[in-house]
């Protein structure tokens, strides 16, 4: 039993769809917030939330389930995935099939329950992630780019289930949910390009190409650095277009900074273990700033 909990953590890639649910819950807390004040809910709804968390962990479970599929072969070239249920011969691509086929069903009915746009971004979502940018890692570094667009949905989902099935969308609601997508698109260069900087070595043995460059040089680590200054200004426009306060925008600035000085090393040193600096950072800073925004956001 114990091996097939493990084994199931690592189809669904257990921690990857945990960050994406947690983000896509905060931003869906934010979205109620925006309706209980605008007086169109009495209060935030608690089971549509409980719908969002598992109708996005089943989409995000079932897109990292094909991506499994179709790097089954991939995955056991490499030291970090040769463990993974399929590449081991533990489940058969059958298995894994069906199981991604249920989950992916399963969830995007879920969240079609709360609205017909969460539910197509879902399959938008599982189809980019899984058939498009999967496929491209092999090609083009251009994949980093595609990846990112399925990466920062989870937060444009979020907000948007919170709206239910209202057809009230004010301009309001497109800025705060274009801006949520914006700030989550940003950050996953650097914090991609870092993952792909620690882990290149074993990428190469599958053939990955997410490197700006292909590789570890100092064109690869300006990138990163400029990502994450980007993210900066990026991360401010909450507080631009007045639904975060000042406090979003002093942990952004703040968060920001040391991301950026982290980059910086990586563009002095060129080495792994700075790299390996700015993926944790990565790691922390999308929650940390979500969670502000949304203390922020309650608290005005």
């Amino acid at each position: 039993m114990k091996l097939f909990f493990s084994d199931l953590s690592k189809l669904i890639k257990f921690r990857l769809t945990f960050l994406v649910v947690f983000s896509a819950s905060v931003t869906f807390l934010i979205g109620s917030r925006m309706q209980v004040a605008r007086g169109e809910v009495p209060s935030i709804d608690w089971g549509n939330w409980l719908i969002l968390v598992a109708g996005g962990f089943l989409v995000t479970a079932a897109a990292n389930c094909f991506n499994e599929i179709i790097e089954k072969d991939l995955d056991k070239l490499m030291t970090r995935t040769m463990d993974r249920p399929m590449p081991a011969g533990r489940m058969t691509t059958g298995q894994g099939l069906v199981l991604g086929l249920i989950m992916g069903m399963l969830g995007t009915w879920l969240l079609g329950k709360l609205n017909l746009e969460t539910g197509l971004l879902s399959v938008f979502s599982i189809l980019l992630y899984a058939f498009v940018y999967t496929p491209l890692k092999r090609k083009s570094p251009i994949a980093v780019f595609v990846g990112a667009i399925p990466g920062a949905l989870p937060p444009l989902i979020g907000y948007l289930a919170a709206l239910g099935h209202t057809t009230n969308f004010t301009h309001v609601d497109y800025e705060v949910a274009g801006i949520l997508f914006l700030i989550q698109f940003v950050w996953q260069f650097p914090h991609f390009w870092a993952i792909a900087w620690v882990l290149d070595d074993d990428y190469k043995k599958a053939g990955f190409r997410l490197l700006p460059t292909k590789k570890r040089d100092k064109t690869t680590a300006f990138l990163v650095f400029l990502s994450t200054l980007i993210l900066i200004p990026v991360s401010l426009l909450p507080t631009f277009f007045g639904f975060g306060g000042y406090y979003i925008a002093g942990v952004s600035i703040i968060a920001g900074v040391i991301f950026a000085l982290l980059a910086f090393k990586l563009l002095v040193k060129l080495d792994i273990d700075s790299a390996r600096k700015v993926m944790f950072c990565s790691f922390f800073y999308i929650p940390l700033v979500q969670l502000i925004l949304l203390f922020d956001f309650i608290g005005k």
